[in-house]
């Protein structure tokens, strides 16, 4: 397969390349697009083989259910059996953004989509080419992030090439994301709603306009081998650079000082090491490669460039990464999230 490139403005895409971008969807093809998230890699949500090229490309596993992108919100009623008050007021009030909401769906979705659940998980992006190409397409999309699955998830178009060259039709460049993590993923159809997987959309945030949500579980850790995941991100390791990365929790100094003495120990073995740092912290790590992500105090900074910093110690050759904790409040508790699922659950606590 031969993969296009075509530029697009991220504001005001031009018709052209959204045009041929939609005949790509709509002729069963694959086409990586922008979001305020990340790179979606799209096919059309209710053609099931369209929606098995997307696994095939991703090498996914089959019971890693995706998330459908709509263009409007008239369009969830054909997507769900039914829409409840709690959804509504979370559509009014998050939409178009990064929040997916989970709820019972209409038989026509093919079950490829949902991973056998019962349940469909639905967006509305808040990106001018991904709304441009939902609409121009005329179907819902079915889009996981556009990467080799259990890589960090791609930002840029580079990031899209890297993976998936020769396994999709097209991508669309519609230069650098904004929010840099998956939408936040609320599963609706239990009492009380689960969050599945933190992201964009702050769960305070949720609480504010619903009342209380639980926090499932897999938050923290790895769903087990048996254990059926309920959104994307949860079972498997994701994210992780080609790199072993192990992340250290605890406070910060003894973070510090339990960080540069795994460092050595490695370094000792020979291996190539490198420490993903906050701003505050970059001077005290004796390693060969130090990355930065940002200030403790801007998480949404640290959250727009963890992937393509991950992505990062690729090109530096690094063998094992050992990255600082942060604070899990706002959208810290996403990044955590992504971190100890790019180590495949390898925390160390100090």
């Amino acid at each position: 397969m031969k993969t296009r490139i075509l530029k697009v403005d991220p504001r005001r895409p031009e018709p052209e390349p959204i045009r041929a971008a939609a005949e790509v969807l709509r002729g069963g093809g694959l086409v990586a697009f922008p979001t305020e998230t990340v790179y979606g890699l799209g096919a059309n949500a209710l053609d099931p083989e369209a929606v098995a090229a997307i696994f095939r490309a991703k090498g996914r596993p089959a019971d890693n259910p995706l998330i459908v992108h709509v263009a409007d919100r008239q369009w969830v009623q054909e997507l769900v059996k039914v829409l409840p008050d709690q959804a509504q007021v979370l559509i009014d009030r998050f939409w178009p953004g990064p929040l997916t909401v989970a709820l019972p769906k209409q038989p026509h979705i093919p079950d490829i989509v949902t991973g056998g659940l019962s349940t469909v998980g639905v967006r509305m992006p808040a990106h001018p080419v991904a709304l441009a190409l939902i609409k121009a397409a005329g179907v819902p999309i079915a889009a996981p992030s556009a990467n080799l699955s259990g890589r960090p998830s791609p930002t840029t178009a580079e990031d899209v090439w890297e993976d998936l060259n020769g396994r999709v039709d097209l991508i669309l460049d519609g230069g650098e994301t904004g929010v840099g993590l998956e939408s936040t993923f609320l599963d609706l159809s239990t009492d009380p709603p689960v969050l599945c997987r933190p992201g964009g959309i702050n769960p305070s945030d949720i609480c504010s306009v619903i009342g209380p949500i639980q926090i499932d579980p897999s938050v923290y850790a790895n769903l087990e081998e048996h254990e059926m995941p309920r959104s994307p991100g949860q079972k498997y390791t994701h994210y992780a650079p080609k790199a072993e990365v192990l992340v250290v929790e605890g406070a910060l100094e003894t973070v510090h000082a339990k960080i540069n003495s795994l460092a050595y120990e490695y370094m000792q073995e020979g291996r190539r090491v490198g420490v993903l740092a906050t701003a505050e912290s970059r001077g005290v790590y004796q390693v060969p490669v130090v990355l930065e992500i940002g200030s403790r105090k801007n998480l949404p900074m640290i959250a727009s460039a963890l992937f393509s910093t991950l992505r990062a110690f690729d090109r530096h050759g690094v063998e094992v990464v050992l990255a600082e904790s942060l604070p899990e409040e706002g959208i810290g508790l996403a990044v955590m999230n992504r971190l100890r699922k790019a180590a495949g659950g390898r925390v160390i606590r100090v």
